[in-house]
């Protein structure tokens, strides 16, 4: 544990921001997940709506700092192109 005071000021915010790193990378993985499960069934319009939610979550995440926005782009190029495929 920190003794100083601004060590432990900066204990507390690391912990807030590791909260919500963890959250948005669960949203990350999830949009990822259903974009799978989508094109596994085939359907086209799922599809299009997955990608969509996807490549959203992945430029919130990338504004908010959480990702670097060069692996927001890459991972949307490479999601929208799986998809282009299923279609």
């Amino acid at each position: 544990m920190p003794n100083i005071k601004s060590a432990k000021r900066r204990m507390r915010s690391d912990q807030v921001k590791q909260a919500r790193n963890r959250s948005v990378k669960t949203t990350l993985k999830t949009a990822e997940r259903h974009l799978d499960d989508a094109i596994k069934n085939g359907n086209k319009e799922a599809t299009a709506l997955a990608l969509n939610a996807a490549a959203s979550a992945f430029d919130k995440a990338a504004k908010l700092g959480v990702i670097h926005s060069a692996k927001a782009d890459r991972k949307k190029s490479r999601l929208a192109v799986r998809a282009k495929a299923a279609a």
